[in-house]
């Protein structure tokens, strides 16, 4: 066979198999036997192998998976992958339809459509072959999966269609199918393997798999529900929908227009029941203005579109046997009443505890000893006792009463609004054993070794009370500690050594003030430049600092008046931590001097998430959207075109990525 014969009946080969793919998975026509399809992609095997020159990475025979990956690359999304807003109540939707007619002069509809409880995927088409998959990751960014999205076979390699345009993104979930969970767990029940607990889980799991054979095995599906690109051939969310069928995609599910809430409620109540016999498992439905245009007009917030609503399904909610109550003490002194209970499958998961929240949830709940309760997931995510099954309530059994004393210290407790505090900050094992933790993260002081295992036999052997303690450590006292040694020992005092060129804000941050978070911190420091002036600093002078508020100031000067920290501080001082901007830092906080940055594009020295790092380290400040408060957008390779648009019809300047790395020399 002549290389052209070859080239020809390969062509022939890859079109039929395409369309039988699509017919059986997308369609669920099959329109050739296994026993044939197989036959067919054997012959085509066999012909890219005799003739490499004609490889095509989108071709039917890599469904079945390339050659492992060593790790994912995270690239920008071109199009940012922003999350929805969500809601529970129907009330929210409602008010969410008036402030949208409130914002539009015109008629419109609304999509109305599934949610489904996947993994989210964009995929990048070229001249309508697939060249790249990205995960959500922080919307900004992704990872890198195309070798692994190749294998489903629900997501086209190839677009069908005349109207394509060159470039593409077609959206939506991963997922695995009820069935093939089942059948994936009843094969690790054969092989003596712990089963899996959640679909979505077990989804996002395998598309990070190193081995696209792998991941080939598991089945993957791939539902589309949005098509981004320039000059599409669509102008509403249901001809998008349709259009992604035409092109190939797998859009399974039903989707209406509708024109008012009532439409959109009997959309909600019909897939509120039939949603348990679905192939796949949904959370909720998604209301989407339906018109682009208007849409655009309504454009987003930093985090989620105006122009979408995610309603979510009421949670599962199972009964289970309350079995007893504890109460836990946080790094803050705060005492949380936390249930304990009879084992049960919830949303995915073992559930054996569930929160309380505090006393005032206790008593609307009326909980007695030995109760039956109704547990959900909070965001099906936090287990919650929700409701008492009184019906079944044992006549003898004792109201739970909330504790007077720490549970550990035995401290009497101190009511701060709803919730309780143990106010020994100084010998409540719990307390001081969360601050150290604290102390020692990784957006704290990032000392290695030092996790809450090391922390615990740290404590329990009696050299750390407190975090000024870990300065006085010694290799010699850890080497023979248990789990310990020589090395860890080592690593142990180097990352207590380093931890002492840490920042001042890093330094403040680490104190553990209550409220006083990573930004907090941050305008804290660049105010004040030293600690001596903020903790001489009057409340009325913290609060005048932008975005410092009564809370953050009162918990301060609070902090500040306790002898015990004043004494920590000192001893933290003397064992060299930075308790002030030093020159050079105070002068390059000044090279941007607070000026607002919006971002956009990709860029040759910076991945997006270092270069927001290295404005803030320079003193800028950064916002998602371009408004009249924007000082520059900085637009690298590939920019939004909307944001230069909005740029240049508010004349705020636009620079390059040279004329950032001049302004910060």
């Amino acid at each position: 066979m002549t290389p052209e014969q070859a080239k020809e009946k390969i062509d022939q080969l890859r079109a039929l198999l395409r369309q039988a793919n699509y017919d059986y998975y997308v369609k669920a026509q099959p329109t050739i036997s296994d026993y044939e399809f197989d036959k067919k992609l054997e012959e085509l095997q066999a012909l890219e192998s005799q003739f490499p020159q004609f490889f095509d990475p989108n071709s039917p025979t890599q469904r079945i998976g390339g050659e492992p990956t060593k790790d994912f690359k995270t690239l920008p999304h071109p199009y940012p992958m922003q999350s929805l807003e969500k809601s529970y109540n129907i009330d929210d939707l409602k008010d969410w339809i008036k402030r949208i007619k409130k914002l539009v002069d015109v008629d419109f509809s609304f999509s109305v459509e599934l949610k489904y409880d996947g993994v989210s995927l964009s995929n990048q088409y070229l001249n309508k072959k697939l060249v790249q998959s990205l995960t959500r990751g922080d919307g900004i960014q992704g990872d890198e999966v195309t070798q692994n999205a190749r294998t489903i076979r629900t997501l086209p390699l190839v677009l069908k269609g005349k109207d394509v345009p060159y470039e593409v993104f077609g959206r939506g979930e991963v997922l695995i199918s009820r069935d093939n969970f089942k059948k994936i767990n009843e094969k690790q029940k054969e092989l003596g393997l712990e089963t899996y607990m959640n679909a979505r889980n077990l989804a996002a799991g395998t598309l990070k798999l190193q081995d696209p054979k792998e991941v080939a095995k598991r089945n993957l599906d791939f539902v589309a529900y949005f098509i981004l690109g320039k000059n599409l051939p669509v102008k509403t969310q249901i001809e998008a929908l349709n259009k992604l069928k035409e092109w190939g995609f797998f859009v399974p599910h039903d989707y209406i227009k509708a024109h008012d809430i009532d439409e959109i409620m009997d959309f909600i109540l019909d897939w509120g029941v039939k949603r348990f016999d679905f192939p796949y498992d949904t959370d909720g439905i998604v209301v989407k203005v339906n018109e682009f245009d208007i849409q655009q007009k309504l454009g987003s917030t930093a985090k989620a579109p105006r122009w979408a609503m995610a309603y979510k399904f009421p949670a599962e909610r199972k009964l289970t046997k309350l079995l007893s109550l504890d109460f836990q003490v946080g790094r803050t002194g705060k005492v949380t009443p936390v249930a304990n209970l009879s084992p049960i499958e919830l949303a995915g998961t073992i559930v054996k505890r569930a929160t309380l929240h505090n006393e005032d949830n206790i008593k609307k709940l009326d909980l007695h000893e030995g109760d039956y309760v109704y547990v959900e997931k909070a965001g099906e995510i936090i287990p919650q006792v929700v409701e008492v099954a009184k019906d079944k309530r044992n006549p003898q059994a004792k109201a739970i009463e909330f504790v007077t004393t720490c549970p550990v210290c035995h401290t009497p407790l101190k009511k701060i609004g709803a919730d309780y505090f143990c106010v020994d900050t100084e010998s409540c094992e719990p307390q001081i054993k969360a601050q150290i933790e604290h102390f020692v993260s990784r957006k704290a002081m990032d000392i290695d070794g030092t996790g809450p295992e090391t922390i615990d036999l740290l404590y329990k052997q009696g050299l750390v009370r407190n975090v000024a303690d870990l300065y006085e450590l010694t290799a010699d006292e850890l080497k023979d500690l248990e789990r310990l040694g020589d090395k860890s020992a080592e690593n142990i005092i180097k990352g207590i050594e380093k931890s002492k060129t840490r920042s001042f804000e890093k330094v403040l941050f680490a104190l553990g003030i209550k409220h006083v978070g990573e930004t907090a911190a941050k305008l804290l420091v660049k105010h004040f430049k030293n600690l001596d002036n903020l903790m001489h600093a009057s409340q009325e002078e913290i609060t005048a600092i932008k975005g410092i508020g009564e809370k953050i100031a009162e918990s301060i000067k609070e902090y500040f008046n306790k002898e015990e920290n004043i004494e920590l501080i000192q001893r933290l001082k003397q064992a060299g931590l930075q308790f002030e901007i030093s020159d050079s830092d105070e002068n390059i906080v000044q090279k941007l001097n607070d000026k607002k940055f919006v971002i956009s594009g990709t860029f040759n020295n910076f991945s997006r998430s270092d270069l927001k790092k290295n404005i803030e380290h320079y003193g800028g400040q950064l916002s998602s959207s371009i408004s009249k408060n924007t000082d520059y957008l900085l637009a690298g390779e590939k920019p939004g075109p909307s944001k230069i648009a909005k740029a240049e019809s508010l004349s705020i300047p636009i620079i390059s990525e040279e004329d950032y790395l001049k302004m910060i020399q």
